[in-house]
Protein backbone atom coordinates (compact mmCIF):
# COMPACT_ATOMS: atom_id res chain seq x y z
CA UNK A 1 0.00 0.00 0.00
CA UNK A 2 1.26 3.49 -0.83
CA UNK A 3 0.05 6.90 0.28
CA UNK A 4 2.32 8.76 -2.17
CA UNK A 5 0.24 11.52 -3.78
CA UNK A 6 0.27 13.54 -6.97
CA UNK A 7 -1.61 16.48 -8.45
CA UNK A 8 -3.80 14.93 -11.13
CA UNK A 9 -5.63 16.87 -13.82
CA UNK A 10 -7.85 14.05 -15.05
CA UNK A 11 -8.16 10.31 -15.51
CA UNK A 12 -9.51 8.73 -18.69
CA UNK A 13 -10.59 5.16 -17.85
CA UNK A 14 -10.51 4.17 -21.51
CA UNK A 15 -8.29 5.75 -24.17
CA UNK A 16 -7.15 4.46 -27.56
CA UNK A 17 -4.79 7.35 -28.38
CA UNK A 18 -2.37 7.23 -25.43
CA UNK A 19 -0.35 4.20 -26.40
CA UNK A 20 -1.13 0.79 -27.90
CA UNK A 21 -4.56 -0.71 -27.37
CA UNK A 22 -7.13 0.44 -24.85
CA UNK A 23 -5.50 2.13 -21.86
CA UNK A 24 -6.26 4.04 -18.71
CA UNK A 25 -4.63 7.44 -19.19
CA UNK A 26 -3.59 9.50 -16.18
CA UNK A 27 -2.81 13.18 -16.78
CA UNK A 28 -0.67 14.80 -14.08
CA UNK A 29 -0.70 18.53 -13.43
CA UNK A 30 2.41 20.62 -14.04
CA UNK A 31 5.04 20.83 -16.79
CA UNK A 32 8.66 22.01 -17.02
CA UNK A 33 8.36 23.17 -20.65
CA UNK A 34 6.33 26.06 -22.01
CA UNK A 35 5.47 24.81 -25.46
CA UNK A 36 3.82 27.40 -27.69
CA UNK A 37 1.92 24.61 -29.44
CA UNK A 38 0.62 22.97 -26.26
CA UNK A 39 -2.89 21.53 -26.64
CA UNK A 40 -3.30 21.13 -22.87
CA UNK A 41 -2.09 24.52 -21.67
CA UNK A 42 -4.18 24.32 -18.50
CA UNK A 43 -1.98 21.43 -17.31
CA UNK A 44 1.23 23.50 -17.42
CA UNK A 45 1.15 25.24 -14.04
CA UNK A 46 0.08 24.31 -10.54
CA UNK A 47 -2.75 26.35 -9.06
CA UNK A 48 -1.38 29.14 -6.82
CA UNK A 49 -4.79 29.54 -5.11
CA UNK A 50 -5.01 33.23 -5.94
CA UNK A 51 -8.80 32.90 -6.08
CA UNK A 52 -9.29 34.96 -9.25
CA UNK A 53 -11.32 32.15 -10.82
CA UNK A 54 -13.79 31.81 -7.92
CA UNK A 55 -16.21 34.72 -8.61
CA UNK A 56 -16.42 33.90 -12.33
CA UNK A 57 -17.64 30.33 -11.92
CA UNK A 58 -21.25 30.29 -13.23
CA UNK A 59 -22.11 27.16 -11.22
CA UNK A 60 -20.47 28.35 -7.97
CA UNK A 61 -18.40 25.17 -8.03
CA UNK A 62 -15.32 27.02 -6.76
CA UNK A 63 -14.84 28.49 -3.29
CA UNK A 64 -11.92 29.92 -1.38
CA UNK A 65 -11.37 28.29 2.01
CA UNK A 66 -8.34 28.71 4.27
CA UNK A 67 -6.38 30.30 1.46
CA UNK A 68 -7.02 27.48 -1.02
CA UNK A 69 -9.35 27.16 -3.99
CA UNK A 70 -11.76 24.27 -3.45
CA UNK A 71 -13.49 22.59 -6.39
CA UNK A 72 -16.89 20.95 -5.98
CA UNK A 73 -17.02 18.28 -8.67
CA UNK A 74 -20.75 17.71 -8.16
CA UNK A 75 -21.62 21.33 -8.96
CA UNK A 76 -19.18 21.67 -11.86
CA UNK A 77 -20.69 21.81 -15.37
CA UNK A 78 -17.27 21.43 -17.09
CA UNK A 79 -17.74 24.77 -18.88
CA UNK A 80 -14.01 25.58 -18.50
CA UNK A 81 -14.69 29.22 -17.58
CA UNK A 82 -12.05 28.94 -14.86
CA UNK A 83 -9.45 27.64 -17.32
CA UNK A 84 -10.01 30.44 -19.82
CA UNK A 85 -9.63 33.07 -17.13
CA UNK A 86 -6.55 31.76 -15.31
CA UNK A 87 -3.54 34.03 -15.83
CA UNK A 88 -1.09 31.28 -14.78
CA UNK A 89 -2.64 28.59 -17.05
CA UNK A 90 -3.48 26.28 -14.17
CA UNK A 91 -6.54 24.23 -13.42
CA UNK A 92 -8.35 24.63 -10.08
CA UNK A 93 -9.99 21.28 -10.87
CA UNK A 94 -6.79 19.28 -10.36
CA UNK A 95 -7.13 16.75 -7.56
CA UNK A 96 -4.59 15.35 -5.14
CA UNK A 97 -4.85 11.57 -5.28
CA UNK A 98 -2.77 8.83 -3.72
CA UNK A 99 -1.32 5.78 -5.45
CA UNK A 100 -3.91 3.62 -3.68
CA UNK A 101 -6.79 5.80 -4.90
CA UNK A 102 -5.56 5.62 -8.49
CA UNK A 103 -4.98 1.89 -8.15
CA UNK A 104 -8.65 1.49 -7.23
CA UNK A 105 -9.64 3.15 -10.50
CA UNK A 106 -7.24 0.94 -12.45
CA UNK A 107 -8.80 -2.13 -10.83
CA UNK A 108 -12.23 -1.08 -12.06
CA UNK A 109 -11.00 -0.61 -15.62
CA UNK A 110 -8.63 -3.59 -15.69
CA UNK A 111 -10.95 -6.06 -17.50
CA UNK A 112 -11.28 -3.63 -20.41
CA UNK A 113 -7.75 -2.22 -20.84
CA UNK A 114 -4.32 -3.41 -21.90
CA UNK A 115 -2.25 -0.93 -19.95
CA UNK A 116 -1.75 2.32 -18.08
CA UNK A 117 -0.23 5.50 -19.53
CA UNK A 118 0.87 8.38 -17.31
CA UNK A 119 0.97 11.69 -19.17
CA UNK A 120 0.49 15.35 -18.35
CA UNK A 121 1.51 18.10 -18.16
CA UNK A 122 4.79 16.31 -17.70
CA UNK A 123 4.53 13.04 -15.81
CA UNK A 124 8.14 12.92 -14.64
CA UNK A 125 7.88 16.17 -12.67
CA UNK A 126 6.13 13.93 -10.12
CA UNK A 127 8.57 11.05 -10.53
CA UNK A 128 8.20 9.38 -7.08
CA UNK A 129 4.46 9.03 -7.63
CA UNK A 130 4.88 7.52 -11.10
CA UNK A 131 7.49 5.08 -9.83
CA UNK A 132 5.33 3.97 -6.89
CA UNK A 133 2.23 3.66 -9.07
CA UNK A 134 3.96 1.46 -11.63
CA UNK A 135 5.54 -0.63 -8.86
CA UNK A 136 2.09 -1.11 -7.32
CA UNK A 137 0.65 -2.24 -10.66
CA UNK A 138 3.49 -4.72 -11.15
CA UNK A 139 3.03 -6.07 -7.61
CA UNK A 140 -0.75 -6.49 -7.99
CA UNK A 141 -1.74 -10.03 -8.99
CA UNK A 142 -4.76 -8.87 -10.98
CA UNK A 143 -2.96 -5.95 -12.69
CA UNK A 144 0.57 -7.09 -13.42
CA UNK A 145 -0.38 -8.07 -16.98
CA UNK A 146 -0.98 -4.38 -17.77
CA UNK A 147 1.80 -2.49 -19.52
CA UNK A 148 2.99 0.73 -17.86
CA UNK A 149 4.01 3.56 -20.19
CA UNK A 150 5.12 7.16 -19.65
CA UNK A 151 4.25 9.90 -22.14
CA UNK A 152 7.07 12.40 -21.56
CA UNK A 153 8.79 15.46 -22.97
CA UNK A 154 12.15 13.82 -22.16
CA UNK A 155 13.51 16.51 -19.83
CA UNK A 156 14.20 13.92 -17.12
CA UNK A 157 17.88 13.10 -16.58
CA UNK A 158 19.36 9.62 -16.73
CA UNK A 159 19.35 9.11 -12.92
CA UNK A 160 15.60 9.75 -12.96
CA UNK A 161 15.03 7.34 -15.84
CA UNK A 162 17.09 4.82 -13.92
CA UNK A 163 14.50 4.87 -11.15
CA UNK A 164 11.70 4.16 -13.63
CA UNK A 165 13.41 1.50 -15.75
CA UNK A 166 12.69 -1.43 -13.38
CA UNK A 167 8.93 -0.70 -13.26
CA UNK A 168 8.00 0.80 -16.63
CA UNK A 169 7.53 -1.02 -19.92
CA UNK A 170 8.43 1.97 -22.03
CA UNK A 171 8.33 5.70 -22.66
CA UNK A 172 6.89 7.72 -25.53
CA UNK A 173 8.93 10.88 -26.12
CA UNK A 174 8.55 14.01 -28.24
CA UNK A 175 11.30 15.67 -30.26
CA UNK A 176 9.75 19.06 -30.99
CA UNK A 177 12.63 20.33 -33.14
CA UNK A 178 16.07 19.22 -34.31
CA UNK A 179 18.14 22.34 -33.65
CA UNK A 180 18.51 23.53 -30.05
CA UNK A 181 17.69 27.08 -31.14
CA UNK A 182 14.42 26.13 -32.83
CA UNK A 183 13.51 23.91 -29.88
CA UNK A 184 14.11 26.81 -27.50
CA UNK A 185 11.83 29.02 -29.61
CA UNK A 186 9.04 26.43 -29.53
CA UNK A 187 9.35 25.22 -25.93
CA UNK A 188 11.47 27.66 -23.94
CA UNK A 189 14.37 25.20 -23.54
CA UNK A 190 17.09 23.52 -25.55
CA UNK A 191 16.57 19.91 -26.61
CA UNK A 192 19.95 18.68 -25.32
CA UNK A 193 18.56 16.70 -22.38
CA UNK A 194 15.71 15.38 -24.52
CA UNK A 195 18.12 14.04 -27.15
CA UNK A 196 20.11 12.39 -24.34
CA UNK A 197 16.93 10.81 -22.96
CA UNK A 198 15.94 9.49 -26.39
CA UNK A 199 19.33 7.88 -26.93
CA UNK A 200 19.44 6.47 -23.40
CA UNK A 201 15.97 4.92 -23.51
CA UNK A 202 16.55 3.49 -26.97
CA UNK A 203 19.75 1.83 -25.76
CA UNK A 204 17.80 0.36 -22.84
CA UNK A 205 15.09 -0.93 -25.24
CA UNK A 206 12.57 1.24 -23.41
CA UNK A 207 11.76 3.83 -26.10
CA UNK A 208 8.28 2.74 -27.14
CA UNK A 209 7.74 5.57 -29.61
CA UNK A 210 9.36 8.80 -30.80
CA UNK A 211 7.01 11.59 -31.83
CA UNK A 212 7.60 14.48 -34.22
CA UNK A 213 5.12 17.36 -34.05
CA UNK A 214 4.92 18.91 -37.50
CA UNK A 215 4.11 22.64 -37.41
CA UNK A 216 4.18 24.17 -40.92
CA UNK A 217 6.63 27.08 -41.22
CA UNK A 218 7.85 26.49 -37.65
CA UNK A 219 9.22 22.92 -37.50
CA UNK A 220 12.78 22.41 -38.75
CA UNK A 221 12.70 18.67 -39.50
CA UNK A 222 12.98 19.08 -43.27
CA UNK A 223 15.78 21.63 -43.00
CA UNK A 224 17.81 19.07 -41.04
CA UNK A 225 16.40 15.92 -42.62
CA UNK A 226 19.78 14.20 -43.13
CA UNK A 227 20.91 14.72 -39.55
CA UNK A 228 17.48 13.81 -38.19
CA UNK A 229 17.29 10.63 -40.26
CA UNK A 230 20.77 9.52 -39.19
CA UNK A 231 19.79 10.09 -35.58
CA UNK A 232 16.58 8.07 -35.95
CA UNK A 233 18.37 5.19 -37.68
CA UNK A 234 20.89 5.10 -34.85
CA UNK A 235 18.12 4.46 -32.32
CA UNK A 236 17.30 1.04 -33.74
CA UNK A 237 13.77 -0.29 -34.34
CA UNK A 238 11.75 2.53 -32.77
CA UNK A 239 8.39 3.62 -34.27
CA UNK A 240 8.34 7.26 -35.37
CA UNK A 241 4.94 8.94 -35.09
CA UNK A 242 4.33 12.17 -37.01
CA UNK A 243 1.69 14.29 -35.30
CA UNK A 244 -0.02 17.07 -37.25
CA UNK A 245 -0.26 20.40 -35.45
CA UNK A 246 -3.78 21.77 -35.03
CA UNK A 247 -5.25 24.67 -33.09
CA UNK A 248 -7.48 22.85 -30.62
CA UNK A 249 -6.58 23.91 -27.09
CA UNK A 250 -3.73 26.20 -28.13
CA UNK A 251 -3.25 29.78 -26.94
CA UNK A 252 -1.25 32.87 -27.83
CA UNK A 253 0.59 33.13 -31.12
CA UNK A 254 0.12 29.42 -31.90
CA UNK A 255 -3.53 30.11 -32.62
CA UNK A 256 -2.42 32.04 -35.72
CA UNK A 257 -0.17 29.24 -37.03
CA UNK A 258 -1.25 27.11 -39.95
CA UNK A 259 -2.49 23.62 -39.11
CA UNK A 260 -0.58 20.73 -40.68
CA UNK A 261 -2.28 19.14 -43.67
CA UNK A 262 -2.04 15.60 -45.01
CA UNK A 263 0.27 16.95 -47.71
CA UNK A 264 2.60 18.48 -45.09
CA UNK A 265 2.80 15.20 -43.19
CA UNK A 266 3.30 13.09 -46.31
CA UNK A 267 6.17 15.35 -47.40
CA UNK A 268 8.02 14.73 -44.14
CA UNK A 269 7.19 11.02 -44.14
CA UNK A 270 8.44 10.63 -47.72
CA UNK A 271 11.69 12.41 -46.88
CA UNK A 272 12.25 10.06 -43.93
CA UNK A 273 11.42 6.95 -45.95
CA UNK A 274 13.88 7.98 -48.68
CA UNK A 275 16.57 7.97 -45.98
CA UNK A 276 15.73 4.55 -44.59
CA UNK A 277 13.15 5.30 -41.89
CA UNK A 278 10.34 2.83 -42.55
CA UNK A 279 8.45 2.41 -39.26
CA UNK A 280 6.41 5.62 -39.48
CA UNK A 281 2.97 6.13 -37.93
CA UNK A 282 0.79 8.77 -39.61
CA UNK A 283 -2.23 10.65 -38.20
CA UNK A 284 -5.61 8.98 -38.58
CA UNK A 285 -7.44 12.32 -38.68
CA UNK A 286 -6.51 15.84 -39.73
CA UNK A 287 -8.31 18.73 -38.02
Amino acid sequence: MSSRCASINKILPFSCVDGPGSRLALFLQGCNLRCKSCHNSYTIALCDHCGDCVPGCPEQALTLADGRVVWDENRCAQCDTCLKGCASQASPMARTLSVDEVLTQIERAAPFIEGVTVSGGEATTQLPFVRDLFAAVKDHAALRHLTCLVDSNGELGQPGWGKLLPVMDGAMLDLKAWSPERHRFLTGRSNARIVDSIRFLAAQKKLAELRLLLIPEHSDYLQHINELSAFLKGLGPVPVRINAFHHHGTYGEARTWRAASRQDVEQLASALRLRGISDIVLPVLYL
